[in-house]
């Protein structure tokens, strides 16, 4: 996943594997919780929907009902939903855990669906975004050393700010780290496949969502 359309399809096909959508309500929930598409817009959006159809990973489906935000007269929406080659294909993309998963908006949208998967991978991508994010507070702390003699105080307080924020989400992915760690010690230690289940546990998105807001 080294482009944005690779991120948006991701985005797409996770949304639909929870129910069918319309573009509408699409963009809605691309907008409302994932924070790299909230000026996301119908221009992005339908490319997107329209490589999807024609590469038969989604499906749409004239509905008989107009959104309700549509003017009178206005053709019937289209639901998208998954086809079977829509859901291996996802499938694939959430087994991915290499460094394209660790980065910056790359990760914010692996972590948004979470829920979808499995235990393994997705300690592999908090491991590797606590190291790259590790790596980053050095290069942090050690370009502030440097340069604090030349700057002014808002330089400084800006230089501090970042490394503040970085430092929170180093702690905040420990946290999430251990409670994957313990999950899967306890599921190992009752006799139940530590990647059996995906949803519902202590190390689920929604709980790391809550706690990183």
């Amino acid at each position: 996943m080294r482009s944005k359309s690779e991120i948006l399809d991701l985005a797409i096909l996770g949304l639909l594997q929870e129910a069918p959508m319309h573009g509408y309500e699409l963009r809605k929930r691309l907008n409302l919780l994932l924070g790299s598409f909230r000026a996301l817009s119908y221009g992005s959006l339908y490319p997107a929907l329209k490589s999807l159809v024609e590469r038969e990973l989604i499906a749409g489906v004239d509905t008989a009902s107009p959104p309700p935000h549509a003017l009178s007269g206005k053709r019937a929406r289209i639901v998208y939903e998954m086809t079977a080659d829509g859901k291996e294909h996802l499938a694939e993309m959430l087994a991915n855990a290499g460094p394209a998963a660790w980065e910056d908006e790359h990760f914010d949208v692996r972590f948004a669906f979470f829920a979808q998967t499995d235990a393994e991978t997705r300690l592999r991508i908090l491991e590797g975004r606590r190291t790259r994010l590790a790596e980053r507070l050095d290069q942090v702390r050690t370009s502030a050393a440097r340069t604090r003699e030349r700057v002014d105080e808002y330089t400084l307080e800006l230089q501090r700010h970042g490394l503040e924020q970085v430092e929170r989400e180093v702690k905040w992915l420990d946290g999430l780290i251990d409670n994957e760690r313990d999950t899967r010690r306890e599921r190992t230690g009752s006799g139940r496949p530590a990647d059996s289940d995906t949803q519902g546990d202590p190390g689920s998105p929604q709980r790391g969502i809550e706690e990183r807001r």
